[in-house]
């Protein structure tokens, strides 16, 4: 069959909305994604049977080895929010606060919070048909529930761009509203750091981490960076703030998501550790600013990424060591510059 052919079959096999409610981009190569999904399949389907055996009975997901160990490999979809809930520490949130929720929902109004969160309703997931007005049910309500409970829960923060995507995928996955806030405070609240307050201080600082990070570990790409005066904010700030959601295909941010829950902030650095080694060599060919930001948006597609198993592999052992001790010394160090220059 001509590749041509190939092609086409592939398109005609695979459907065009993913499992998750979006459309697949003009671009979307069904015929790599059709040869993918087919070994992919074999692995999530042994990974589905040992999760199960895994999750015999009722009680909440602790952390442990085997958890971690099996994490790192995948939770299938059917597990995933029962997952996400446990090891994050949101299930035990949720229970010893029954009725929070709603409470805040019926809290005193706040227009400027509202009128902030209603106005990113339809910038967030166009491509997404569950997400559409014409949808029925239309996510867009859920949205702003959890977005609209969270802004009274966390009044340092209350609603901050970004969180309008984190939300939306949690909402995919769990299906439920009341799960959605609590993960959502699991990772605005104790996973990510400060990222979100309005000085944004957590997220500066973990940026001027990975710029020590690169240095040490890939110190030709942080001379490119110093050589043009690249900050890393221009390059990685939407991977940061939003957890690589629409940057990174759906089910490789999802398997990164799942090592997030469960391991902490240190994910998102190795995450871009690796999407940094992986292309060096095609990051070092640029020769302007312009051309630098280019490279950082296309070492975001194709099959490195879109291979999510191998990738997720990939993020274990192509940084080297990277331990939550080394994380905070550098934060405290980075975090203290960033003070002094005001």
């Amino acid at each position: 069959m001509e590749p041509a052919e190939r092609a086409q079959a592939a398109r005609d096999r695979v459907p065009r909305i993913d499992p998750y409610g979006f459309e697949r981009p003009e671009d979307f190569d069904y015929a790599a994604y059709e040869e993918f999904f087919s070994t992919y399949l074999v692995i999530l389907t042994r990974r589905a049977i040992k999760w199960s055996k895994l999750l015999k009975g009722s009680g909440i997901v602790q952390k442990s080895m085997t958890v971690k160990r099996y994490i790192r490999k995948g939770v299938p979809l059917e597990h995933r929010a029962r997952v996400w809930m446990g090891v994050s520490g949101a299930q035990a949130q949720m229970d010893r606060n029954p009725g929070y929720y709603h409470r805040l929902l019926q809290g005193e109004r706040n227009d400027s919070l509202e009128e902030a969160i209603r106005t990113d309703m339809n910038r967030t997931f166009p491509d997404n048909v569950k997400f559409r007005k014409s949808a029925d049910p239309c996510l867009q309500k859920t949205l702003y529930n959890v977005l609209l409970a969270y802004g009274h829960h966390n009044q340092g923060v209350g609603y901050c761009q970004g969180m309008n995507f984190i939300a939306g995928y949690l909402i995919l996955i769990t299906k439920n509203e009341e799960e959605s806030f609590w993960l959502l405070d699991a990772l605005v609240g104790r996973i990510l750091p400060d990222y979100y307050s309005p000085a944004m201080l957590g997220l500066k600082t973990d940026q001027a981490v990975l710029g020590e990070l690169v240095r040490t570990k890939l110190p030709a790409v942080a001379a490119l960076m110093d050589g043009h005066g690249v900050l890393w904010t221009l390059v990685v700030s939407r991977w940061f703030i939003c957890l690589f959601v629409d940057t990174l295909p759906v089910e490789t941010v999802l398997r990164i998501w799942d090592c997030l829950f469960n391991e902490g902030s240190k994910i998102i650095f190795r995450v871009v550790l690796t999407l940094i080694k992986q292309h060096q060599a095609f990051i070092l060919e640029a020769t302007s600013i312009a051309d630098i930001c280019e490279k950082f948006k296309e070492i975001t597609k194709g099959s490195f990424v879109t291979e999510c198993h191998t990738f997720m592999q990939k993020i274990f052992s192509e940084p080297g060591s990277l331990s939550m001790t080394t994380i905070a010394r550098l934060r405290e160090s980075c975090r203290a510059k960033l003070l002094a220059q005001g």
